[in-house]
This record gives structure tokens, sequence and C-alpha cells, in this order.
């Protein structure tokens, strides 16, 4: 059976193998600073470093993401534009 892609080319398989991933390591994370031998506030502040971390890969991930979608538009943009002036040059004018 094939997988069903999405438009990005990630296949459905690919897409639930990150999320489960994703969160088996946040659950994993979490139950080893609930489990640590030391006092609240120093769970605290490790499960404000992690959400702060997990913010941060977010932001970083879509930025990257983005950059890189932007010099793809930006590639279409300037292949276009050569396109169109050598569709109009006529060399026997």
């Amino acid at each position: 059976m094939g997988a069903i892609k999405s438009s990005r080319g990630h296949s459905s398989a690919w897409v639930v193998q990150t999320w489960v991933s994703f969160a088996l390591s946040i659950g994993g994370l979490s139950l080893g600073i609930l489990c640590l031998p030391v006092d609240a506030w120093v769970k605290g502040y490790m499960g404000m470093g992690t959400a702060f971390a997990l913010g941060s890969t977010a932001s970083l991930a879509k930025t990257v993401r983005d950059l890189h979608e932007d010099k793809q538009i930006t590639a279409r943009i300037d292949e276009a534009k050569v396109e169109r002036l050598l569709a109009e040059h006529h060399p026997l004018k």
C-alpha cells in the first residue's frame, strides 16, 4: 500500500513518526524531570528551560523554512523574467 503524500512531499507515515517521536521525547523528558531527586524549584527551572528551548526550536525551524521558501519564490520570479526577455527577443529584427 502506498503512503499518502502531502503537498510538500512528506508521507503520512513520516508525519505520524515525527509527532510520535516528539511526544515521546517530551514525555520522557518531563518524566525524567519530575523523578529527579531535587527541590521543586530546580524541577521548575528545568521545566521552564525545556519549554523555552522547545519554543525557540519551533521558531528557528519556521524561520529557516520561510527563508528557504523565499529563495525559491525569488528564483522562480527571476526565471520568469528571463524567460519573458528571451521570448520577447527576436534576433532577426
